[in-house]
């Protein structure tokens, strides 16, 4: 087990190194091609209900893509973790400049006081961000776990769809028996469904 966490370490810190690599120029054209593939990929398209989340550190920014969903009149839930790690709650917002704000700690979160709970079993789609993917679905995140928690009370019938840069694709992640996978990666390359 410590094997693997030290295995995770050291791939947070390669995709840093990666993704600090590329230039502002080069970063924000390839995340522009996943967004554009995103909103071509019919599965989020037909979804009425969206999970997004608001990105942190080296993920793959979701701004554009909240705004962007709002005006096509989707439903845009964000995640919301409590103080007590495990329990999230969704929330969806009508304006992203109104219904997002900064908590304690400087992250962006969906507005509690004034957004409308939502519950987890109406999704149809789910945007799960992360760091670093391979072609089984495997991911690892930032290494805080809300992921890991939340994927598997994400509804059956809900695609969970990562958004990623292709520098992010890796042979292999190295996976816990907690770790969830997702089902689909878009990359600025291509799209691939878990194998």
């Amino acid at each position: 087990m410590e094997e693997i966490k030290e295995k995770k370490r050291e791939l947070r810190e390669q995709m840093a190194t990666v993704l600090d690599g590329l230039s502002e120029e080069t970063l924000a054209e390839k995340q522009n091609t996943v967004i554009s593939k995103l909103f071509e990929f019919a599965n989020f398209l037909e979804a009425k209900i969206a999970l997004l989340y608001l990105h942190k550190g080296y993920e793959i920014s979701t701004k554009s893509i909240i705004e962007k969903s709002l005006m096509l009149n989707k439903i845009v839930v964000l995640p919301f973790i409590g103080p007590e790690q495990s329990k999230h709650q969704l929330f969806k917002i009508d304006d992203a400049d109104q219904d997002i704000v900064a908590d304690a700690d400087g992250n962006l979160v969906p507005d509690v006081n004034k957004c409308k709970k939502v519950p987890i079993d109406c999704l149809d789609i789910a945007i799960i961000p992360g760091l670093a993917f391979d072609e089984k679905g495997g991911r690892i995140g930032s290494g805080d776990g809300h992921y890991d928690l939340l994927i598997p009370k994400l509804p059956a019938t809900a695609r969970k769809v990562a958004i990623a840069l292709e520098e992010q694709m890796v042979g292999q992640v190295p996976m816990e028996s907690h770790d969830k996978y997702v089902d689909i990666i878009i990359t600025d390359s291509r799209i691939i469904y878990k194998i």
